[in-house]
């Protein structure tokens, strides 16, 4: 065996030193664009980007019982720990749609709620293939994520329907 000369060991280590660095780089920026909030979030991102995250279906199922019954807290903290770096587009729907749900009033809406509930479908929209997000399921009056969207922007406007009597005889969809 020959010894490398000292040119080539020059060579391969500043290529190993350049290439650590972009590495190094590269990682900084995904968490600049990022900016995962906790250990959840970043693990799940990771996983997310490599295409290996998955929710924990039994709190998907759990928080969609609590949904269906009108258990909105309840509800959002299973989806919560269902999909806890927040990356599954139909549980931040529905996460959104119980928002809506809690905040809706024959009267006025709970703005607060309502502003939470629009995050929530934004981030569902981001993270939707396409930005397009529909839901099959037979106990949701609105299916995709736009028309909910549509409602939760509605419910935040101020205008002369405000003020309209027959609101009260609207119905939560």
């Amino acid at each position: 065996m020959t010894a490398l000369s000292a040119t080539t060991r020059e060579v391969a280590v500043r290529a190993t030193g350049l290439a650590l660095s972009l590495a190094g780089c590269g990682a900084l920026l995904w968490l600049f664009v990022q900016q995962p909030t906790n250990l959840e979030e970043l693990t799940g991102g990771v996983a997310a980007s490599v295409g290996a995250y998955q929710i924990n279906q039994a709190d998907f199922e759990q928080g969609r019982q609590f949904f269906e019954t009108d258990r909105f807290v309840e509800a959002r903290s299973a989806f919560a720990r269902a999909d806890p770096a927040s990356r599954h587009a139909v549980t931040q729907f529905y996460i959104a749609y119980s928002y809506y749900r809690q905040g809706w009033g024959r009267v006025y809406s709970d703005d607060t709620l309502f502003t939470q509930g629009l995050e929530a479908v934004n981030r569902a929209i981001a993270l939707a293939p396409g930005g397009r997000l529909t839901v099959d399921d037979p106990g949701l009056d609105m299916k995709t994520a736009d028309e909910l969207k549509a409602e939760l922007e509605q419910g935040l406007t101020r205008d002369a329907s405000d003020f309209n009597p027959l609101r009260v005889l609207r119905k939560r969809r």
